[in-house]
């Protein structure tokens, strides 16, 4: 398969990065970021427009970790969840969102960026968990509004300013609970007396001299049981343009999901999960169609969509949703490219799914997963998923396919991609240090289609130029078919054939030993031959070995057969002395060419043994041709 790389010659790329130079801060203070789309100059201060051309600094108040992007926004965040959503194509002049948390406790603050410049900021009055932007009107100009979720409360900006409070509703408090607690607002019961009704919970901590003055303080306040929010989204009401009004979408932490009215603010639809839901990606339109694929944290991802009951679908047998995707570990990012479902795992790999649940694929990383994007670069066409890593890289898949890295000087906690300021193609990182890191695609990039899959090269895939079948093979063909079985059979015997006429050879030479190696059990001998010399004089050096164990071999003779005619040796015949098992015994000899016609012959080696008719071992030598004359 092939995926889409970029062109290393034809892309450029502005990085704009800025190190806050701070001790590092808790591990629970983190960033949420949203690159605030189409806000008027007056409510953002300067209209300063960020350019490629320049670079900024801005000083960051704290690390920034992870990414998730909203409708209608270009927004950086993490939650404990790190929730990812999409991120559709902005106006001009997008900014920057960004929600501070501070310390933890105090300091949480709402800004916006404008290029690296700091340009406004707002005081929050809870550690923010979620940040979208969402269009909850039809009024002009088309501003979008902020939405924070935070604790059990979600707050609403226009303009940077506050605007709306929602609160979750309450849960059911224990019957039990609420009737001692009533009756300790009566004063009918004391404080010892509650401890023991009030097994588990928070008062029991308490020391004894201090329960009379918590009983007496919060015995007047009403029992409540709040959830918080661990994601939020966006949902589009009834249009799909870019800037239709939109629905907040929110997973809580007692395993539901909410569909709230963006103008009355109101309940539309309430799911309930097996599991808290950790990540949420929404698309569709609430009132025809739409889908909410949750990655919950007992490692299953559920798929909700808009039938029976608007959103829940069980199976008769079964209390999981119809469509239910089971995780061999927990999930760590969820991104949606186009039909499909990329999900990241602890374990280190990349799954992508059908909406179904089908796999599709699974891709091994170098290092653990840290965040992940989504890249849509909609007036290219190009889709892909930023995934970045615990080793300080970035990689980019299309599918299964790694298209590019990019390596950064630090571990990379948050990502998203989209236009930002007058560029179609930014990508916007946070750093584990505080860093800010934004990277501008040229306008003029291209991209293009390479191999990226390991295995075989191209060039083995591409057909090769087969000429035309000609008649010779239709025939040769036809006559195959028909005489299959006949062919078959001519085959076997032939082949049957061979291979008894190779064993009568082979046991032919073993009984006559005729081969350079003793088939004796008594006698076991192995020789071997070379010939030196360019003639007409060669030196015949024979190697004999004797094979066995530890049994010595004695009473054996050499003798040579050659057409006199030809050749001439100094010494024809030879008496071997004891031979010793596992030493090798050279024995030298001289053989002159006799005749100049340039021929040459076989000369036979025999190893006899006194008192045997038959030879040990036979050895057939082939002499060269001699490459002169013999002197007189």
């Amino acid at each position: 398969m092939k995926a889409p790389q970029l062109n290393e010659k034809k892309h450029e790329e502005t990085e704009l990065i800025t190190q806050a130079q701070r001790a590092a801060f808790p591990h629970h203070v983190k960033y949420a970021i949203s690159k605030f789309l189409n806000m008027k100059s007056h409510s953002l201060g300067s209209d300063k427009k960020p350019t490629a051309d320049h670079h900024h600094q801005a000083r960051l108040e704290h690390p920034l970790p992870a990414v998730s992007v909203a409708p209608q926004t270009k927004q950086v965040y993490e939650t404990n969840c790190k929730q990812t959503v999409r991120l559709p194509p902005a106006p001009l002049n997008a900014q920057l969102v960004v929600g501070d948390l501070g310390s933890g406790a105090s300091n949480m603050k709402l800004k916006v960026f404008k290029g690296t410049s700091l340009m406004t900021e707002n005081t929050l009055l809870d550690l923010p968990t979620g940040l979208v932007a969402f269009h909850m009107d039809q009024n002009e100009p088309r501003t979008p509004a902020i939405a924070v979720a935070s604790g059990p409360f979600i707050y609403v900006y226009k303009n940077l300013r506050p605007y709306f409070k929602f609160t979750l509703p309450p849960l059911e408090v224990n019957e039990l609970e609420q009737e001692v607690w009533s009756q300790a607002r009566e004063d009918k019961i004391d404080p010892m007396s509650l401890k023991e009704m009030l097994e588990g919970i928070r008062f029991l901590m308490l020391e004894p001299q201090d329960m009379e003055s918590f009983v007496n303080m919060h015995k007047q306040q009403p029992i409540r049981r709040q959830t918080v929010i661990t994601c939020i989204g966006t949902l589009k009401k009834n249009m799909a343009d870019e800037d239709a009004v939109s629905c907040l979408v929110i997973g809580t932490e007692n395993m539901e999901i909410y569909v709230l009215d963006p103008e009355a603010f109101t309940i539309l639809s309430k799911i309930s999960l097996p599991s808290t839901p950790a990540f949420m990606d929404v698309t569709g339109q609430f009132d025809v169609e739409f889908r909410i694929t949750v990655a919950c944290r007992n490692g299953n991802i559920y798929i909700l969509r808009r039938f029976l009951s608007m959103l829940y679908q069980f199976h008769s047998d079964s209390k999981k949703p119809k469509y239910c995707i089971e995780l061999s570990s927990h999930a760590v990012g969820l991104v949606r490219v186009n039909k499909n479902i990329v999900v990241g795992c602890t374990q280190e790999t990349l799954h992508g799914c059908t909406q179904k649940g089908k796999k599709l694929w699974t891709t091994y990383l170098p290092a653990s997963i840290v965040t992940m994007g989504l890249m849509d670069h909609k007036s290219r066409g190009f889709q892909a998923v930023l995934v970045g890593l615990a080793n300080s890289e970035v990689h980019m898949y299309r599918d299964k396919n790694l298209v590019n890295i990019i390596k950064t000087q630090d571990v990379i906690t948050s990502i998203c991609f989209g236009k930002y300021g007058r560029e179609d193609g930014s990508l916007i990182m946070t750093t584990k240090g505080g860093g800010l890191i934004i990277k501008i695609l040229k306008r003029t990039a291209v991209f293009d289609e390479k191999d990226t899959t390991p295995g075989p090269p191209v060039a083995q895939s591409v057909k090769l130029n087969v000429p035309k079948k000609t008649k010779l093979y239709v025939d040769q063909t036809m006559r195959e078919r028909e005489n299959a079985v006949a062919m078959h059979r001519a085959f076997q015997m032939d082949l049957y054939r061979l291979r008894l006429t190779a064993a009568r050879a082979y046991v032919k030479a073993l009984e006559s030993n005729l081969t350079p190696m003793s088939s004796s059990a008594s006698e076991p001998l192995k020789m071997n031959a070379v010939v030196q010399g360019l003639g007409p004089s060669f030196k015949l050096t024979l190697n004999i070995q004797n094979t066995s164990v530890c049994r010595p071999s004695m009473n054996l003779a050499i003798s040579f057969w050659y057409d006199e005619k030809l050749y001439s040796l100094k010494t024809s015949f030879f008496k071997i002395p004891l031979l010793v098992p596992g030493l090798n015994y050279p024995i030298d000899t001289f053989v002159e060419c006799l005749s100049d016609k340039g021929i040459s012959d076989v000369i036979k080696v025999f190893v006899l043994q006194i008192g045997r008719a038959n030879p040990l071992l036979t050895a057939h030598i082939n002499m060269p041709v001699s490459e002169g004359l013999a002197l007189c």
